[in-house]
């Protein structure tokens, strides 16, 4: 066996490259022709025989297989080659695959009617139902969501008795169980059935099988907390805590500020001040820093305010800074990444929180500003430092500007024009915003100068303001240049659209000039914003009577009552309509409504005096002129009017009574002696010729004053044709002058004679429903402190959120 291997010979000398060309004679292809042992296999069966049991040495100078050598036997190896056997000797094709066997045979039907069949098709149906009652609440269809899962605890429960008849009770799925019943109560809680819900979540606490059940007494505490029963929900909160471990501190720390929350509920403020005190000492954040701030106001704690007030300001908001943002070079690729990122849902998310922190701080300051310092503006002014050395540095401006809308709230406007005028040398930001206040208090007070001068600062310093450049179109509006007026608001909405106090302001522009359709417009697009406004509504309808068009206005009318329904103006205006129309029963309708809501709109009380008059039902009339007679004692005609209801019901001596008294006091009343002569002489009193000499040297003196009249009319009839047009504007002075009530007393008729009927007076002019206000901007102002929060917003609307979801 050793014949073929060459050993190196031994020399003394140390040969670097020596033994590159020795190498094992068994990877010698070349010599296979001389291998004696190699040449005799291939030409015999040599190779292919079974090993023997004696040791048989091969020319390749290795054992055998199978052959024994020093006790150890030489494992098989393969003496064919993959893919061939002995019939491709004889001519078969070459398929290692095994393809010509034919297809595999058909895989085993199922047997649906077998029992583990049928648990494994029940149990993916009570998943499936589980997940649609989730998907379902998702959507807001809590009924169906419920049904869903009363459905799944249906088929779980036949599940788990089917499992229990084929294997041990230990191979019930467990997690389906609690899936389902957690599902179902879920939905009961959803659907404000908290009997159910708490007796559902009972059967799982109770269960011993289930883990980390406990915490689900954190569910049922918040159910005890919605049913007002705050004992058992702090108990129950105390009892998830105690079974949360210490690992789970996120989970702990909502966990307390819930039994904070319920504390303030029931007025245990000391206990909610600790359990607000570890939580900003472990995991501060904003809630639970504005709810320890609002702790310590309910006790009147000075001092902890101040410093509940500085915590809540350190509370970090963990985003980015603007200047991420901002791209610092000109390269395209970081330009466009960070264009895509600039308002991303990470970059709302920040701005959210960001402003949410802004709310908090804001609505905190405002809170403690007037009760931690002697008087409110020092307690501002501490507010301000503090947040000046803050994070929230450009919170400070807007504290000021709140101060200033402080003062006027308690009616000083020196100090709130004093602080505003402050920011005339801020940045620009802040100038706009004080002086679009600013202008706003100048237009309160009619000073349309400084008004107009304010404005224009304003929108010089920020010319992108939207509410700057509607109070500069106000101040234009009201000198009477609409045209320009109306370029101010359309900038305005052209820099944010959703300015509907600038969209509302040019339809009343368009409304001034004529421009009907432009007008309809403007206030249809601003009815699709704002729904439920009672100013567009009411300017649409005008539009439509001022078109000429009565049943459109009819109809927006009928909208503005149902968001309005005590309006007596609205109602009025409907049954004006409705007269027109010559509809008289739905007319009285809502001038009796009008008149229940205001019983003083002398206009009203005209109409159904004369209504009763006209359907022969003068007994119901007299109550109304009655009314009318003492809103306006001094216009005869509703005495007049009273005295002539008392005779047509036939009551002729509360009708002399009454002419009597009105004698009395319009002595020189004309109408009043004539029925005063026809009643004592159809009567047969004494007095008719009393009243008949003085009935005479009126109606004499009434004769002489207009033939002097007429004579000077003659006399200067010249002249006063070269004073035309100035007599004409004077009357027109004199006429827009004068009263409602003097222009309500040229439309009833004089009444001629005691036997003449009363005549309703003709249609009348009843005022707008709106004195045609510049707009929502005038009356509420769109300052730029626009996270301004009003005082109640710090009330119990931020404690319900703090609940965790179930």
């Amino acid at each position: 066996m050793m014949e073929n291997v060459h050993l190196a010979p031994e020399t003394d000398e140390d040969d670097l490259y020596s033994g590159y060309n020795d190498y094992n004679p068994t990877y010698d292809t070349e010599e296979l022709e001389n291998d004696t042992g190699f040449q005799q296999a291939v030409r015999t069966s040599h190779g292919r025989r079974p090993p023997s049991k004696t040791s048989l040495a091969s020319s390749l100078g290795r054992p055998m297989t199978g052959t024994i050598q020093d006790g150890v036997t030489r494992p098989m190896t393969a003496v064919r080659a993959a893919g061939f056997t002995k019939a491709a000797l004889r001519g078969s094709a070459f398929d290692p695959l095994g393809q010509s066997r034919g297809p595999a045979p058909p895989l085993e039907a199922k047997n649906e009617d077998s029992p583990e069949e049928k648990i494994r098709q029940l149990e993916k149906k009570v998943n499936e139902l589980v997940e649609e009652s989730c998907i379902a609440n998702s959507c807001g269809d809590l009924k169906l969501a419920l049904e869903k899962a009363k459905d799944a605890g249906r088929k779980e429960r036949v599940l788990v008795r089917q499992r229990e008849q084929v294997t041990t009770p230990e191979n019930i799925n467990l997690d389906l169980t609690y899936s389902v019943l957690f599902n179902l109560a879920s939905q009961y809680s959803a659907n404000e059935m908290y009997s159910e819900a708490l007796n559902t979540y009972q059967v799982i606490v109770k269960n011993k099988m289930f883990s980390n059940a406990g915490r689900l007494k954190v569910n049922m505490g918040n159910i005890y907390l919605k049913q007002r029963n705050f004992s058992k929900a702090i108990k129950f909160y105390r009892m998830a805590l105690d079974q949360i471990p210490s690992i789970h501190k996120e989970m702990r720390i909502k966990i307390m500020q819930n039994i904070g929350i319920t504390f303030i509920k029931t007025g245990q403020y000391s206990d909610a001040i600790n359990s607000f005190e570890y939580i900003m000492s472990m995991a501060p954040n904003l809630k639970a820093g504005f709810n320890l701030i609002l702790s310590y106001f309910a006790i009147g704690d000075r001092e902890k305010m101040k410093k509940a007030f500085q915590k809540l300001i350190a509370v970090p908001l963990e985003i980015d800074e603007d200047d991420k943002y901002i791209s610092p070079s000109d390269d395209p690729h970081t330009n466009l990444l960070i264009e895509a990122i600039k308002n991303d849902p990470l970059r709302q998310m920040e701005r959210e929180r960001k402003a949410m922190a802004e709310k908090y701080i804001m609505t905190a300051a405002k809170l403690i500003a007037p009760v931690i310092e002697t008087s409110f503006a020092v307690g501002y002014d501490w507010c301000v430092e503090v947040v000046k050395a803050s994070q929230y540095v450009e919170l400070a401006n807007d504290l000021e500007i709140n101060k200033a809308i402080t003062y006027l709230r308690q009616k000083d406007f020196n100090q709130a024009v004093d602080t505003l005028k402050m920011f005339e040398k801020k940045d620009s930001r802040v100038k706009s915003a004080a002086a679009t206040n600013l202008s706003f208090l100048y237009y309160l007070e009619n000073e349309f100068v400084q008004a107009s001068s304010y404005a224009d600062l304003a929108v010089n310093s920020d010319r992108y303001n939207p509410s700057a450049l509607t109070n500069k179109g106000n101040t234009v509006f009201a000198n009477g240049d609409y045209e320009k007026a109306a370029e101010f608001y359309k900038e305005a909405l052209r820099n944010d659209s959703s300015c509907t106090e600038a969209l509302y302001n040019i339809g009343l522009t368009c409304k001034k000039l004529n421009r009907l359709d432009e007008a309809l417009d403007c206030f249809l697009k601003l009815h699709a914003i704002l729904r439920n406004s009672a100013q567009v509504l009411y300017q649409i309808a005008n539009i439509y009577e001022l078109m000429e068009d009565p049943n459109q206005a009819i109809e927006w009318l009928m909208q503005l009552i149902s968001v309005v329904p005590t309006d007596s103006k609205a109602l009025s205006k409907l049954g004006e309509l409705y007269d027109s129309e010559g509809d008289k029963s739905q007319a009285f309708q809502y001038y009796y409504e009008s008149y229940r809501y205001f019983p003083s709109n002398i206009e009203v009380i005209e109409w159904l005096g004369a209504y009763y008059i006209d359907t022969q039902f003068c007994e119901k009339a007299i109550q109304y002129f009655e009314r009318a007679s003492l809103i306006q004692p001094m216009q005869v005609k509703w005495q007049l009017m009273l005295a002539s209801c008392f005779r047509r019901s036939g009551n002729y001596q509360k009708a002399l009574d009454t002419y009597k008294d009105i004698h009395r006091k319009f002595p020189e009343n004309i109408d009043c002696l004539r029925f005063l002569v026809r009643l004592c002489t159809d009567i047969g009193l004494k007095e008719v010729q009393e009243y008949a000499t003085k009935l005479k040297r009126l109606e004499k003196m009434k004769e002489m004053r207009e033939q002097r009249v007429k004579s000077g009319r003659d006399s200067s009839g010249g002249s006063r044709s070269k004073r035309e047009g100035s007599a004409g504007s004077d009357s027109g002075q004199s006429s827009s002058a004068s009263s409602k009530g003097e222009r309500l007393s040229t439309k009833l008729r004089a009444l001629p004679g005691a036997e003449e009927p009363y005549e309703s007076s003709s249609n009348k002019d009843i005022d707008a429903y709106y004195v045609d206000p510049l707009g929502p901007q005038i009356e509420r102002p769109k300052t730029a402190a626009k996270k301004r929060i009003d005082d109640d917003e710090f009330a119990d609307e931020e404690l319900g959120d703090d609940l965790l979801p179930e």
